[in-house]
């Protein structure tokens, strides 16, 4: 979710600038004719320019960095990159005009709108990066790292305490330097052997491990990378001048400090937005047209058995952050209390527990399991961004704690209300490693269109009453 926000924030703010460009371009008409500077007077040739701006201006903004909220950008580089943006479009502007021959235009117009814009653009910029800053320092939208560094990264590690509004948050530090325990100790868990890294992973929330020692051992980095890669962990690295294999690399820069990023999960931005976007505007949809039937479902199951309408169970989301599924409470009351007692009648390997025929299910919960109307409450999921329509389901706390290092991946990508094992026709005969194989899957091979196909099947399944 912190990527699709981003991403789409960023897009959202072009829009905006253009839309302020726009005004800013109609308020130099005015202020023009206000001020006396020229006699201007209204003719279509302004409607052709303006017409001409729309789309010149939201591709060139498109183009800068103006719309990125980075997490560390000083003020004087955002005046820097609007007032190149605003000489380059402007420029371009008025070699359009002359060249459409459009000889009623006063150019007097280019330079004050030229200036407004200046000044409205850098104003919008400036403060929403203080709301975004502001947002970071509080806590919202953060990442959290591990770093491995040495002494000479103090510097690097100190910044990143001292500007929380980066947005991030130092889980652990591993370090054989005698210095950092020294210096940073008293303020995070620093510990010397890398080989603990997946543990640190898999007990821990953990989005990106930063890799900041100066002197690069190539062999430690791969061993590294391929644990980062096999859980679905971001791995950056502060340096890349050296060669080593890697399929989906890029090099990124945080505060100016370069690092070169391995991951190995989708990293099509757009379709992460799109995808974002489909999952609220459906959810949201899906939820208004269903209401109706929503209210019969809450009052038969209030009517049929006693306990809660709603059933909320902890379950792992994206690298391990803990959240509340919804469900419609399809058991009895107290359910997850009579489990040790059907422990022996589970029906699948692994750490998942499930039975066809359990006792606990309600008459009507056996209804809604068929039909798979008790996982409706999940788009309320999807809207608090726990969730996506795709993905893995989540899994119990307890479950994870049994996973292998290599199932750990599957938290790589937000959980879903469906994906490949939900509409595999034998999924009650297939293994726990095989459905973890079928996620993994799904993740190395992730699209819109898979997601598109994976909707549509699962929509035939239930219409088909194979549903759970």
């Amino acid at each position: 979710m912190i990527q699709e926000r981003e991403e789409l924030g960023s897009k959202t703010f072009g829009i905006i600038i253009t839309v302020v460009s726009v005004l800013a371009f109609i308020g130099a008409f005015f202020i023009i004719n206000w001020l006396s500077i020229a006699d201007i007077e209204y003719n279509s040739q302004y409607l052709t320019v303006l017409l001409i701006l729309i789309p010149l201006w939201h591709f060139g903004i498109s183009k800068t960095n103006l719309t990125r909220f980075y997490r560390a950008k000083d003020t004087a580089i955002i005046l820097i990159e609007s007032f190149l943006f605003i000489l380059t479009g402007t420029g371009i502007l008025a070699i359009i005009i002359s060249l459409l021959k459009l000889d009623q235009i006063n150019l007097y117009i280019l330079l004050v709108f030229a200036s407004i814009e200046f000044i409205l653009l850098n104003l919008i910029i400036i403060l929403s990066y203080r709301y975004h800053k502001n947002l970071l320092t509080k806590g919202l939208n953060t990442r959290n790292i591990i770093l491995i560094a040495d002494e000479n990264c103090v510097d690097f590690i100190e910044r990143l305490f001292l500007h929380k509004e980066w947005g991030f948050r130092i889980v652990t530090i591993i370090s054989d330097s005698e210095i950092i325990p020294e210096i940073f100790g008293s303020r995070v868990k620093v510990i010397q052997n890398t080989q603990s890294l997946a543990y640190l992973i898999k007990s821990h929330v953990v989005d990106e491990v930063f890799y900041c020692k100066n002197d690069i051992n190539q062999a430690e980095i791969k061993k590294l990378v391929f644990a980062c890669e096999e859980i679905g962990v971001v791995f950056r690295l502060q340096s890349a001048f050296f060669q080593m294999p890697a399929t989906k690399t890029h090099l990124s820069y945080y505060n100016e400090v370069p690092f070169l990023t391995f991951i190995n999960t989708p990293v099509n931005k757009d379709a992460h937005q799109w995808k974002f976007v489909v999952d609220i505007v459906a959810s949201f949809l899906i939820l208004l047209i269903w209401s109706p039937i929503l209210l019969l479902i809450v009052i038969a199951i209030k009517l049929t058995s006693k306990g809660p309408v709603i059933f909320k169970q902890k379950r792992v989301g994206l690298r391990g952050r803990e959240f509340n599924i919804y469900k419609f409470r399809t058991m009895v009351q107290d359910a997850e209390k009579l489990r040790p007692l059907l422990e022996a009648q589970n029906e699948m390997d692994g750490p998942v527990f499930k039975i066809k025929k359990d006792p606990r299910i309600t008459a009507i919960g056996k209804l809604l399991r068929k039909t798979g109307l008790d996982e409706v409450p999940q788009f309320f999921n999807v809207l608090k961004g726990d969730m996506s329509l795709v993905g893995p389901r989540p899994p119990l706390p307890g479950e994870v704690a049994q996973y292998q290092r290599w199932q750990l991946r599957r938290l790589s990508m937000r959980p879903g209300i469906t994906c490949i094992w939900q509409i595999a026709p034998n999924r009650n005969n297939i293994t726990f490693d095989e459905w973890m194989k079928l996620d993994l899957q799904y993740i190395d091979s992730w699209s819109l269109k898979i997601d598109f196909m994976l909707l549509i099947k699962t929509i035939q399944t239930v219409a088909k009453g194979s549903g759970q």
